[in-house]
């Protein structure tokens, strides 16, 4: 009775074994430099306000490769970070990313004018787009990128902005397909751009 049990979890566990290997060669196998396959339940069509204080519509990016991130300009880490990984990595695919966009969205439309964001993409890659609007247009898109935000209250009176840094790869039909984080390698983000940029 033991020696049959003994033999059924041998069985079992050669079973596991073999299915974890074929797994494993079929991630090998389908290796995407970090991207998925499209995924629509993140992303969709938004207007929102540019740096020249017009209206912006997503379809003009139609056709081309982009990421989307959301922060403030008030950021005092992330955000001022991210768009400098941004902008170097943009510089490290050369022309390769000749049509790739970043859009930066803020949580912040009471303090980020458009004004104000032309001011503070001035020390980033031109290819980064800042975008503003009003709460609800801000919420509106948010919810598209499924992106958490809120306001917290600093000691001083003023607050800050609490939100999700990821940083969503966007492919050209406008569909998600991946994200790059904060904590990132660098030879990984750039990876990963190389082939949004495919």
């Amino acid at each position: 009775m033991l020696r049959a049990r003994i033999i059924s979890l041998i069985i079992a566990l050669i079973g596991l074994l073999v299915i974890a290997g074929l797994l494993i060669y079929d991630m090998r196998a389908r290796d995407t430099g970090g991207l998925s396959e499209p995924l629509a339940s993140i992303g969709g069509p938004f207007v929102l306000t540019g740096t020249d204080g017009k209206p912006f519509d997503s379809a003009s990016l139609a056709g081309k490769p982009f990421v989307v991130f959301f922060g403030f300009t008030h950021c005092p880490e992330v955000c001022p970070t991210t768009l400098n990984d941004l902008t170097l990595a943009f510089n490290a695919l050369g022309d390769k990313a000749h049509d790739l966009r970043a859009v930066f969205v803020t949580v912040d439309p009471a303090r980020d004018t458009p004004e104000v964001l032309k001011e503070y993409l001035a020390s980033f890659d031109s290819r980064i787009l800042a975008r503003t609007g009003s709460a609800d247009e801000i919420a509106k898109v948010a919810k598209l990128y499924r992106v958490y935000y809120a306001k917290q209250a600093t000691s001083d009176g003023g607050y800050t902005m609490d939100h999700t840094s990821l940083v969503y790869l966007m492919n050209r039909d406008g569909k998600f397909v991946g994200t790059l984080d904060f904590h990132e390698d660098p030879n990984v983000r750039v990876k990963k751009l190389e082939k949004l940029v495919q």
